[in-house]
């Protein structure tokens, strides 16, 4: 199965061909989910590839996990909530907001190329609710991850890689982010699929580049924009996949929201990428 991305355009519901979205959400106002102009799909940042190195931790080994481990989301959500970020970013075409992983304790941060691309700034609110500066380390618009750092700050909870290669199709699965700008959100799943070709717009420096495409991991977790670059979990904790992108069909000026197809970059894949960009 390939998926594909198309823009949007006018017309009604039954002459529109179903898409695929990458998870950017709008900002969120206190009164109600506002339409931002950003939606992070268009622009793009390619920074510097050297940067000091940010390690993942990764699991040693196989991880046992019991029937009340797996069933118990909260417990999940307690161990990862703390390692899990909103990003948001200012672009020439106004603000926007998507989530990520926390590498380092200092600040190193992961999430998706999509997210930062042409940003102007970008801030980082963390778990415990301070917003702090954030700049971009590096990019890879190729696979859609990308490295920032926020400033000042320690103590931060490094979240857990576990082995992506090890995910069966039926595994409960848990995503954490900040779809819509609800920052903390937490849903459950399945693994549906593995290996689905998933191919979206590129980006590039302050334009839409050749199409990115990747191996993901299918889940029906509700994943929804703002979801992008948050962390796909197995009943560990440990951080099997990136969310990026879900099936969204759209109606004439509007966007669909989650319908159980989102997907995920493996995180042996993100690992690679990870360490030449920090």
């Amino acid at each position: 199965m390939t998926t594909q991305e198309f823009p949007a355009t006018s017309g009604s519901v039954e002459q529109r061909a179903p898409f695929w979205r990458r998870r950017t959400g709008a900002v969120v106002t206190s009164a109600a989910l506002a339409a931002a102009v950003f939606g992070g799909v268009t622009g793009g940042v390619v920074g510097a590839l050297n940067a000091p190195s940010a390690a993942v931790a990764q699991a040693s080994g196989p991880v046992a996990v019991n029937a009340s481990t797996t069933q118990d989301v909260s417990a999940v959500a307690a161990r990862v909530l703390p390692s899990v970020v909103q990003v948001n970013v200012v672009t020439a075409q106004g603000q926007g907001l998507g989530s990520g992983v926390v590498l380092t304790a200092d600040g190193r941060i992961l999430t998706n190329d999509h997210v930062v691309s042409g940003a102007r700034q970008v801030t980082v609110t963390l778990s415990d609710g301070r917003t702090v500066d954030a700049s971009v380390v590096g990019t890879d618009p190729s696979s859609d991850l990308a490295v920032v750092q926020a400033a000042g700050v320690s103590g931060l909870t490094p979240a857990t890689f576990g082995d992506s290669d090890q995910v069966k199709i039926g595994d409960q699965v848990v995503a954490i982010g900040s779809p819509e700008g609800l920052r903390g959100t937490v849903t459950s799943g399945i693994v549906s699929a593995l290996d689905r070709t998933v191919t979206v717009p590129g980006t590039t420096t302050g334009r839409r580049g050749s199409s990115v495409s990747y191996q993901a991991i299918q889940t029906d977790a509700s994943i929804n924009p703002g979801n992008s670059g948050g962390p796909l979990v197995n009943p560990a904790g440990q951080v099997v996949g990136i969310n990026s992108a879900i099936y969204s069909p759209a109606s004439a000026g509007g966007e669909a929201g989650s319908v159980g197809i989102g997907f995920a970059i493996p995180s042996n894949q993100v690992q690679q990428i990870v360490n030449r960009l920090s």
